[in-house]
């Protein structure tokens, strides 16, 4: 068991590609933590193959580096604002927190929603302003802006007093001033040691470990990750288990370990202030205490954000069902979504009247977007609808989630960009320029007129825009419409293989999604019409044999090549009346009604309901 005056327990917090998983990387590989010859991956935090894809952390995960005699526990948490459930966590658990700030881009949106949690909780702040060898960066300017946010977030005095680390965390090296950096990261180290207050715990009170994280592993079942806030853990120890509904359950603690770089190491005992994951404590959930059977004490529940946008998920009923994917039934489905209840806290699962559809709530588009993505990565096939956001009652008043956006567009842009998102009811608050023909703009926008926004701020902005927005707070709900898509799209109007000269025929009435060679079924969205009204087009048709030669008959036509979407790009893109449907192999969009007359009676009756509501 360490002394518990060398231990510093702290959280990386960033916004999203601000350097933090690279910054922990180079303090394990500097710390000594790993062997001469040991293979290490880059980013070795990132452990999830979509956050390797992807380049960001979705979940929380901690790692030990032992610095002369200090261990240092540090949790890197998620950037993105949809996985705030996790930050939630996290600054519960350590004394500290590393702000990283990118030296060019400065503050973002994300950087003040963690930084928010992180004040709340008291935690002490080292300030580390990264990617200083960047040709444009402005580490002064960062700095005082960083300040700016502190106040305006209420720091504490001993919190505003915080130490400022220039860094570049990709040449792994760091110093106090931007202009004299050292040819490593002791500077960094050393601060965090001198600057993050030791656990002040009591070792010797009666037993309280919360749990703060939960992974899973085969052998062992549920793994519990937390903090012990009081007292001594040991392994083999009987426990009481202090559950969130208030109820009470004896257990044990089968296995204990502690943390070496990215490794668990099986350990004996742990004292107040030690950060260790516990094994065999079945049905064991996040924010649940760890107590002693003679004096069961529970700590305060954790606080968790609640979720901001749902949608249903459903069996895939599309007349490819079952083509592609190894889990199909609702059965699996239930079970899956049921599976990642147990370590996702964020997400909400309901079930409804009919046996295949569930309503599926979580913090954004991208928290359900990955969870779909690792469905499909695991053989899943099923259909998904528009993403919608949650209404919430306030004293009897519908309210709804309002987001702070902030955009980096070029000055050209910035006309047709403010014009759109007026249209989406965002009321801008700040402005600034960079004097490099970029303009930073930040609005107050209602979460639901961000649907479907990303790709059409893409068009505005000839993709020279940066766009990032992270919710702010939840006001009253006025009922008007807001964003959706303004073109219609080309329905197929039977089911077949699309060919080359059925896709050059309906070429002109606007972008297709899909080439010749794809399979399609009456009813499937293969195309976005340049108008704002749906379209039924037979793409399968083939060109008539005749016997007349033309002259031009050698000519080869070239065709467009069509507009493939990723996952998140389908979901934006849904309509009210249409389906996702998502599979290992494919990304298909989809009407409700696959009938053109099924679809004109819905229609009627949308129409009469919208009437007698008016």
């Amino acid at each position: 068991m360490h002394d518990r005056k060398f231990i510093r327990n702290i959280a990386i917090i960033a916004h999203v590609d601000h350097g933090k998983t690279t910054l922990v990387d180079k303090l394990l590989q500097q710390s000594g933590t790993f062997r001469e010859n040991e293979a290490v991956a880059e980013r070795a935090m990132d452990s999830n193959e979509i956050e390797r894809e992807r380049g960001i952390t979705i979940l929380a995960k901690n790692t030990a580096i032992r610095y002369r005699d200090y261990l240092i526990n540090i949790v890197d948490t998620p950037g993105h604002a949809d996985f705030g459930g996790e930050v939630e966590r996290i600054v519960g658990m350590v004394d500290g927190v590393l702000l990283v700030v990118d030296a060019f881009e400065g503050c973002m949106p994300q950087t003040k929603f963690v930084l928010r949690k992180a004040l709340d909780h008291g935690l002490t702040p080292i300030v580390v302003v990264n990617k200083i060898d960047r040709p444009n960066a402005r580490p002064e300017e960062v700095v005082d802006e960083v300040l700016d946010l502190f106040i305006e977030l209420e720091a504490s005095d001993e919190q505003l007093d915080f130490p400022v680390v220039y860094a570049s965390a990709l040449k792994g090296i760091a110093g106090l001033k931007p202009d004299a950096l050292d040819q490593d990261m002791e500077v960094l180290f050393d601060m965090i040691v001198q600057h993050i207050p030791a656990p002040h715990e009591e070792v010797n009170g009666a037993l309280q470990y919360q749990v703060t994280l939960l992974d899973y592993n085969e052998y062992l079942g549920r793994i519990a990750i937390g903090r012990v806030n009081r007292g001594i853990i040991r392994q083999g120890q009987a426990i009481t288990i202090m559950k969130r509904d208030g109820g009470i359950k004896p257990g044990r603690v089968e296995k204990l370990f502690g943390f070496n770089g990215l490794k668990r190491i099986e350990i004996e005992e742990a004292g107040a202030g030690d950060i260790v994951a516990v094994a065999g404590v079945k049905d064991i959930n996040i924010g649940e205490t760890l107590a002693d059977p003679a004096n069961p004490e529970a700590l305060p529940m954790l606080d968790i954000d609640e979720p901001t946008m749902q949608m249903t998920f459903l069996v895939n009923n599309s007349p490819f069902a079952g083509r592609e994917g190894k889990w199909i039934t609702s059965r699996k489905l239930r079970e899956r979504l049921l599976q990642e209840l147990e370590s996702d806290v964020a997400l909400r699962v309901e079930e409804t009247d009919s046996p295949d559809e569930f309503i599926v709530s979580g913090r954004g588009e991208l928290h359900l977007g990955i969870l779909l993505e690792n469905m499909r990565r695991e053989g899943f096939e099923l259909q998904v609808s528009k993403p919608q956001v949650i209404i919430k009652e306030i004293d009897g008043v519908p309210h709804e989630p309002i987001e702070r956006l902030v955009i980096d567009i070029p000055e050209e842009s910035m006309g047709a960009v403010m014009e759109s998102l007026g249209e989406r009811k965002a009321e801008m608050i700040n402005m600034t320029s960079n004097g490099s023909g970029q303009v930073r703009l930040e609005f107050l926008i209602p979460s639901r007129g961000l649907i479907g926004y990303r790709t059409r701020f893409m068009t505005l902005t000839h993709g020279y825009g940066i766009m990032n927005h992270a919710f702010d707070h939840y006001a009253p709900y006025d009922g008007t419409e807001v964003g959706g898509r303004h073109q219609g799209v080309l329905i197929a109007s039977e089911t077949g293989v699309a060919s080359t000269y059925g896709i050059l025929s309906v070429e002109d009435r606007g972008v297709l999604f899909v080439e010749a060679g794809t399979e399609v079924y009456e009813g499937m969205i293969v195309g976005e019409h340049n108008r704002d009204n749906d379209i039924i087009v037979n793409i399968c048709k083939e060109k008539a044999l005749t016997n007349v030669r033309s002259a031009t008959k050698e000519e080869t036509v070239k065709v467009k090549a069509p507009r493939k979407m990723s996952l998140e790009q389908a979901l934006e893109y849904l309509d009210d009346d249409e389906y996702c449907e998502i599979t290992p192999l494919s990304i298909r969009l989809r009407k409700k009604y696959l009938n053109k007359s099924e679809r004109a009676r819905y229609e009627k009756q949308r129409k009469m309901k919208t009437q007698i509501s008016d």
